[in-house]
């Protein structure tokens, strides 16, 4: 019952302050899709397919901070696409404000487990996965506990904490919690990443498939 109306009441207050964000956001993204037409082009925004509530895809929307893949200009893996710009707008934060439009359609949350890949969906655990069984969040547990610092299993061991354990109040202390992170610039990428590793599969999971088989 606590969980449900936890879910209600932050929906409404997710349609409220995206709502309101994004009108006083609106010059700040504008500066911010002109910077990025000149140093990168078009397009300005990065739209990939994301697994939402219970693993429903949807298109998330932020600014472009990469280069287009290159093999013969030595642009291949993330690291080396990410320019200048680009790790400016992730320390800040400024490439997830598209999110916000997110948010208002329904299709994410302020505070929740990060989006993540369509393809990682087949490789979590019975008990991972249900991440999935909230909205993905612009913030989350993980990401002011670590953010891209965690390694896998500590990463979405918290999304599965936040799930059981979500409230108004939790919301609240994340958002605080985020605010401070943006500011320290913390985990915002792993050693030798652009961001974080990829995921491969839990060790949990690769053990209890064996078990069944």
């Amino acid at each position: 019952m606590r969980a449900r109306f936890t879910d209600v009441a932050q929906r409404a207050i997710d349609i409220g302050v995206s709502a309101t964000a994004l009108v006083v956001t609106a010059p700040v993204m504008a500066g911010v899709a002109a910077a990025v037409a000149v140093n990168l082009g078009r397009p300005v925004l990065f739209r990939q397919r994301r697994p939402g509530l219970h693993g429903r895809p949807f298109t998330l929307v932020k600014f472009r901070t990469m280069r287009d893949i290159d093999e013969r200009r030595g642009l291949v893996t993330d690291a080396d696409r990410l320019t200048g710009l680009g790790r400016a707008l992730r320390s800040t934060s400024l490439d997830e404000l598209p999110t916000l439009w997110n948010v208002l359609r329904g299709d994410m949350s302020l505070v929740g487990p990060r989006p993540l890949l369509m393809q990682y969906l087949d490789l979590y655990s019975p008990d991972q996965a249900r991440r999935h069984l909230v909205r993905p969040g612009v913030t989350g547990l993980a990401q002011v506990s670590g953010r891209n610092l965690l390694d896998w299993e500590e990463r979405l061991a918290l999304d599965v904490w936040y799930v059981d354990h979500r409230s108004l109040a939790l919301n609240a202390k994340i958002c605080l919690r985020t605010v401070l992170t943006l500011f320290r610039r913390e985990g915002i990428s792993a050693p030798g990443e652009a961001t974080m590793s990829l995921f491969t599969g839990s060790p949990r999971a690769a053990s209890e498939a064996a078990g069944d088989a």
